[in-house]
């Protein structure tokens, strides 16, 4: 009996350590060396990742997120690693319900419907902030009248006012065309929340709208007409400001200090949702996460954005380690 006993207790240590050592070794992209500054995640050899990676949403967060991703594959990721831009509401229907993405890109935080949805798929998202967007209000090149307006102007351009000169007396007698991001994107949503305080109505019933969750279309729209406005993520701005003027907003610039500082009206975060359950099942998204946050601030910086706080940037870090605590 006593050996039997020894037996069945040697055969369970077995098959614990070897538990535990496959799901160490499915982690051996971890590095001692990290370029991560703040010292707190561990070095990702994307060169020893393998498995393949998908994730969706915002069409702000995109570039950030394309230019990661090639940076992983040059690094010598060889996986397959899908971008697509959809928008934040059509990533988080995927995230939440039908569970069809690894990682949720977004410009808005998820909303508790959302995280409830998750949880029917036994996903519990967890939040990783990275950066600020600050949202560009924009007009044509050719428009030599519109410099500056007020949130309440702006309420009139995107609603009600049909001639310029509804907006503001001096201003021309001439149609307002309007050019916005569609209803799945976050950056609809911040907009609707900031100037219409959550009330869609208004917008969705003006005249001469477009929408389109492509931002070249929207930029395209706006450079080609004298007397259209538009909105949409900096970073689409900084990328045509040869055809577009941006306007300040209550006599602030849309730029890094007034972000900062926090004065620019028109700012919002900036996130990837994963969970803890796909990072440990599929070590490669938690690979992809961490080289994200680790050399994000390069991107940005890049793209067009403005970094997270750093007390932000260290908590979605944190989140990356409580969510695979123990796995190195």
């Amino acid at each position: 009996m006593k050996k039997l006993l020894f037996i069945a207790l040697a055969i369970a240590l077995a098959v614990t350590t070897f538990a535990q050592t496959a799901s160490t070794s499915r982690f051996a992209w971890i590095t001692r060396t990290s370029d991560d500054p703040d010292r707190m995640l561990p070095g990702v050899d994307p060169s020893r990742v393998s498995g393949n990676i998908v994730s969706a949403g915002s069409s702000t967060v995109f570039p950030v997120s394309e230019l990661i991703a090639s940076m992983f594959r040059e690094d010598g990721y060889t996986g397959q690693i899908t971008v697509d831009s959809i928008g934040s509401g059509a990533g988080f229907e995927r995230f939440c319900r039908t569970g069809e993405t690894d990682i949720a890109n977004a410009s808005v935080a998820i909303k508790p419907e959302q995280v409830a949805a998750a949880t029917t798929i036994n996903r519990t998202p967890i939040a990783f902030r990275f950066g600020t967007d600050a949202l560009a209000v924009v007009v044509s090149k050719s428009n030599t009248f519109a410099t500056n307006m007020t949130k309440a102007e702006l309420a009139l351009a995107f609603s009600t006012a049909v001639y310029w000169s509804d907006i503001r007396a001096n201003w021309p007698r001439r149609e307002i065309k309007r050019f916005i991001p569609g209803t799945d994107s976050g950056t609809f949503d911040y907009f609707k929340e900031a100037i219409f305080n959550k009330n869609a109505q208004p917008i969705l019933s003006a005249r001469n709208l477009q929408l389109s969750e492509d931002d070249h279309v929207l930029v395209r729209g706006v450079a080609e007409d004298q007397y259209a406005i538009g909105f949409f993520g900096f970073a689409y701005y900084q990328e045509n400001a040869a055809r577009l003027n941006i306007l300040a907003i209550e006599n602030v610039a849309a730029n890094a200090a007034n972000v900062d500082n926090g004065t620019y009206p028109l700012a919002r975060p900036l996130f990837l949702y994963s969970d803890a359950r796909i990072m440990n099942d599929k070590p490669q998204v938690a690979a992809f996460i961490a080289y994200f946050l680790t050399y994000v601030p390069e991107a940005l910086r890049e793209v067009g954005y403005f970094p997270a706080p750093a007390l932000e940037l260290r908590r979605a870090k944190q989140a990356w380690l409580d969510a695979v605590r123990g796995r190195y």
